[in-house]
């Protein structure tokens, strides 16, 4: 009965750390169109053009703190079962 807890928690563990992985892989893309989004809107003078840079830094701003958001919400949860 033991092992199958054990096995349970390592189960949970690497599902947490392939959650985890997946959540930084999605940072790093985020930051990589972010850094494009703003080289962008550097680029352009355009009013129009400018104002749909700017709509994409927001949500990629958003999207960005939804990844910091829910790596720190993983963290607590690993601190707290460990």
């Amino acid at each position: 009965m033991a092992e199958a807890v054990r096995f349970g928690r390592r189960r949970g563990l690497g599902q947490r750390e392939e959650e985890r992985r997946q959540l930084m892989e999605g940072m790093r893309e985020t930051r990589s169109q972010l850094n494009y989004a703003y080289a962008q809107f550097n680029a352009h003078s355009d009013p129009d053009l400018v104002d749909a840079c700017v709509y994409e830094i927001n949500a990629l701003q958003s999207r960005y703190s939804y990844y910091v958001r829910q790596v720190k919400q993983l963290e607590a949860a690993r601190e707290g079962a460990g």
